[in-house]
């Protein structure tokens, strides 16, 4: 066991390319990852990490000793994996999503896992940023919309669809648009987590028409882009669950109902591992069986839901 914990040390410090990083992923003291690691070079007498005040880096011999140590790493966990799974789900979860869907669509659903599956403890964070599952330390994570990511394990979840409005103040003010070319006199409030936040794609008889989009408000994240479109500072585009609330009480009103509703899909992303944890298979499943369909979206409008449109035409 203290070889692993060496080699444990030794990954940890070389894929945060930091020993204060290191040490907190795996929750330890900087000065304990520090004698591991020391450790582990004197037993080998080899030095596998290059040492500066500002950075830490392989060597040749370290870059060569940390595949293999992964490997043994990834073997051991499998096996002791395989046989706490025996027994089902359990352990520590440890889950990223997005702030908006995470407060209003994701919280019931992991109080329900969690009333189901109680062997299961979760840590979850809600954040806009996108994380790295494997250098922070997170099992699974929700992410809406494209993914960049391909050395992640990603499956469906549902889709929600993308819902065009503004305040009633801002459209009396300005006008409704009729078409998507009156969008160019319009101010638009921009969400940054967006892939490209400047262009706003809409569906007509099945075609695409994307349409550039600009305006002197930006946020990273659905919630403030759509109070700000409440407080009448403009118009916005954003997933039907984050303006649900304001559409149906009519302090939002959708635009551009003309066109189809463009749906983005919700993933749950996680690690490659040779066996999956059942505590991640297990959640992973509940999501897919909740969310089937687009049914446990209803109350956000998914994509079974009826049109934000039809909510306040």
């Amino acid at each position: 066991m203290d070889r692993l914990d060496e080699i444990a040390a030794f990954v940890a410090v070389a894929d945060a390319r930091s020993f204060t990083q290191g040490a907190r992923k795996l929750d330890v003291s900087s000065a304990q990852v520090s004698k591991l690691v020391a450790r582990l070079e004197n037993r080998l007498k080899a030095r596998l990490l290059n040492r500066t005040t500002r950075d830490v880096s392989l060597t040749d011999v370290g870059r060569a000793y940390l595949e293999r140590a992964r490997e043994l790493l990834e073997e051991f966990e499998t096996l002791e994996t395989t046989v706490r799974d025996q027994s089902g789900p359990s352990g520590l979860l440890k889950i990223s999503a997005p702030m908006s869907f995470g407060a209003t669509q994701l919280t019931p659903a992991l109080l329900e896992f969690a009333a189901v599956c109680n062997a299961v403890a979760l840590d979850v964070v809600f954040s806009d940023r996108m994380v790295n599952l494997v250098e922070e330390g997170f099992d699974v994570a929700i992410r809406i919309g494209h993914l960049s990511d391909s050395s992640l394990v990603a499956r469906k979840l549902a889709a929600v669809r993308m819902v065009t409005c503004a305040s009633p103040d801002y459209l009396a003010r300005v006008g409704a648009p009729g078409d998507l070319a009156d969008l160019s006199g319009m101010e638009a409030i921009l969400d940054t987590n967006m892939r490209d936040p400047t262009v706003w794609r809409f569906l007509r008889a099945g075609e695409p028409h994307d349409v550039r989009v600009r305006g002197r408000l930006r946020f990273a994240g659905a919630d403030a882009c759509v109070a700000a479109a409440r407080a009448g500072f403009g118009i916005v585009r954003t997933p039907a669950f984050a303006a649900a609330e304001d559409l149906r009480s009519g302090r939002l009103v959708p635009v551009l109902c003309h066109y189809e509703p463009e749906l983005i899909h919700i993933h749950a992303v996680y690690p490659h591992a040779r066996h999956l944890a059942a505590k991640v298979r297990g959640f992973v499943d509940f999501l897919a069986e909740r969310y089937a369909g687009g049914a446990g979206l209803a109350q956000g409008l998914g994509q079974q839901a009826p049109s934000p449109c039809a909510l306040n035409p």
